[in-house]
């Protein structure tokens, strides 16, 4: 973008000004853009004035005398002494001179569990649910949107190869994916010869596990060695790094097969990347929504067996609520993210997108585990029974939600399903809880993670350029008080007291789609399980930023989600009331044998 550079220098020099009284927060873009190089803060503390002050309180809700304004600036009321601006401008410059690749964590590290709250141990197992399991389909189309378990069945009593497996995936990326933009880089050498080695393992006897042979593809911000991972942005579409990522490496060792890297929309915001946007496979006129966009496209479009995913704010269960998959977002810290592009280190997570629950937890059990490579990691074991009992479960419930102008046919209908199921259920009110006053978090630790962007205009090269894509949000993040963050975190802390105190009232708590409980379940760290319940006649719904989609045209018969919540470290019982009520909603709306309709390359 061009842009006037007079006009430039004297709007970032109004930005020095204004963002010194920001909690001495780094300063966005203070550094000319055509000329990085340029000391444009060499006498910057002569140019913030008292004047300047009192505008900049504006931003922050503050009102200063005169006289104090002084004093910060370090005036004539303290004769002699340095002026406080001097001295903190100099840190700012220091901060920014220190290299910090995107991998390296704050000091302070958020940790979901509460001081004095003591968190069942589990002890690493995974019982499927006991059922007939058929002989292998016939037909291509059905092996490729088989479950996971029903594919190791069919390896395991060699009715299919990991090599037959992942040439029909592959054939499918080639024929569909020119239509849905899933994949970033599809890596089909690596993959065959990935399925070759699993079955050559297979023949000697050597079973790695349920995943061992299955294909899967992996979101492009986890770092594969020699494969490119872009970020989906285009200042790192050049990207190649030299090492794999925790969950690349925990998917190797349990002998899936990498099919390619899952496109996301730019540094994990949206599903718009910087070489298409990613399509919804039941209405490939809209977007798949974000950031897991390719993830959850691929998986519900049969590309692949399933993908793992990332979430930040919603970036697991969003696009899985498009696509109709079913997202686990684990608890905070199950699953170790080293390797992995970081947005904001006290809110990122990974997780597996599937298109069955119960193969959740085969993939999660995959990648749970400690790293001290990820400052945030825990230890804990995760176990899940399939065959559990649902009369012993607790399963809460707000009528409220359920009365609410929003409410779909869908959710009722599982709720219904819910009443069946034998659970005993439990009315309860979730709290009113602040969360969107919050957001400055998420916004604070990714200006931080890409603060480089905004300094050297390198966000400008990012597709989207609207009032909330991420150029703007990194800018905006700038003027956020130090002060006013850690008020931020010290209502987290009560926001996670609040929901220990609430999740502890049942087992798992059921709901339909909401937005504020996703916010509130990733600020405390909270599991989740995003639900396939059956189907709704919308609107086309339009891509953030791209006007291409005709939301006044024809409905379409597109997936509706429900959501299953629970303590932390409770996964598992998420996917056994997810299984459930999957088995017993698939009759009901037909779900389970729907697929979409994808045109041909």
């Amino acid at each position: 973008m061009n842009r006037n550079r007079t006009t430039l220098i004297q709007r970032r020099q109004l930005l020095a000004g204004l963002l010194a009284t920001a909690g001495g927060a780094a300063v966005a873009g203070c550094t000319q853009r055509e000329e990085p190089g340029d000391p444009i803060w060499a006498g910057f503390d002569e140019r913030v004035t008292e004047r300047t002050l009192a505008e900049a309180e504006k931003l922050l809700g503050l009102q200063f005398t005169e006289s104090e304004r002084r004093l910060m600036l370090g005036g004539q009321a303290v004769e002699g002494e340095e002026g406080y601006f001097r001295q903190r401008n100099a840190q700012v410059m220091q901060w920014r001179s220190i290299e910090k690749p995107n991998g390296l964590a704050p000091a302070t590290v958020f940790d979901p569990r509460l001081p004095g709250v003591e968190y069942a141990a589990q002890t690493d197992s995974v019982t499927l649910f006991d059922e007939p399991m058929a002989d292998r389909a016939a037909s291509a189309d059905d092996v490729a949107f088989a479950s996971i378990k029903q594919l190791a069945h069919w390896m395991e009593t060699g009715q299919l190869t990991s090599t037959e497996l992942t040439g029909l995936y592959l054939d499918r990326i080639g024929r569909y994916d020119g239509q849905l933009q899933s994949f970033i880089t599809v890596t089909p050498e690596l993959a065959l010869q990935q399925a070759a080695e699993a079955d050559r393992e297979r023949q000697a006897g050597r079973v790695r596990g349920p995943l061992h042979g299955i294909p899967y593809g992996l979101k492009d911000l986890a770092d594969t060695a020699g494969v490119p991972t872009t970020w989906g942005a285009a200042p790192y579409s050049q990207r190649v790094p030299d090492t794999d990522a925790a969950a690349a490496r925990l998917m190797r060792e349990a002998g899936a097969v990498l099919l390619g890297k899952t496109a996301l929309g730019a540094l994990a915001w949206g599903e718009v990347w910087f070489g298409g946007e990613t399509r919804n496979p039941w209405n490939p006129a809209e977007g798949s929504s974000g950031s897991s966009a390719g993830s959850a496209a691929a998986s519900a479009a049969g590309l692949c067996a399933f993908a793992i995913g990332t979430e930040t704010w919603g970036s697991i269960v969003s696009p899985s609520e498009r696509c109709g998959v079913t997202g686990l977002r684990p608890t905070f810290g199950r699953v170790s993210r080293a390797g992995a592009m970081a947005l904001c280190w006290s809110l990122d997570k990974i997780g597996p997108i599937c298109r069955y629950a119960e193969d959740t937890a085969l993939v999660l059990a995959a990648l749970n585990g400690y790293d001290p490579s990820d400052a945030g990691s825990l230890a804990h074991g995760f176990a899940y029974d399939g065959n559990q009992p649902l009369s012993g479960l607790t399963v809460g419930y707000d009528p409220r939600m359920l009365e609410a102008p929003e409410t779909t046919a869908t959710d009722r209908a599982a709720f219904g399903a819910l009443q069946a199921s034998g659970v005993k259920l439990v009315e309860l009110k979730f709290p009113e809880l602040p969360w969107e006053i919050m957001y400055p978090i998420l916004e604070a630790e990714a200006a931080a993670a890409f603060e480089t962007l905004t300094l050297s205009g390198a966000d400008d090269e990012l597709r989207r350029q609207i009032s909330d894509a991420w150029p703007n949000v990194f800018r905006t993040a700038h003027f956020t008080g130090a002060v006013s963050l850690v008020q931020c975190e010290r209502i987290r802390r009560l926001v996670m007291q609040q929901l220990h105190a609430f999740f502890a009232q049942s087992d798992v708590f059921f709901a339909p789609s909401s937005d504020e409980i996703t916010a509130l379940t990733n600020l405390s760290g909270h599991p989740t399980l995003a639900l396939r319940a059956g189907f709704e006649q919308l609107s086309t719904r339009a891509i953030d930023g791209i006007t291409e989609a005709d939301t006044s045209g024809p409905t379409h018969a597109v997936p509706d989600s429900v959501h299953l919540w629970s303590g932390l470290f409770q996964e598992g019982k998420l996917v056994t009331l997810g299984r459930a009520l999957e088995q017993a909603l698939s009759p009901q709306s037909g779900w389970g044998a729907r697929r979409p309709d994808l045109a041909r390359k």
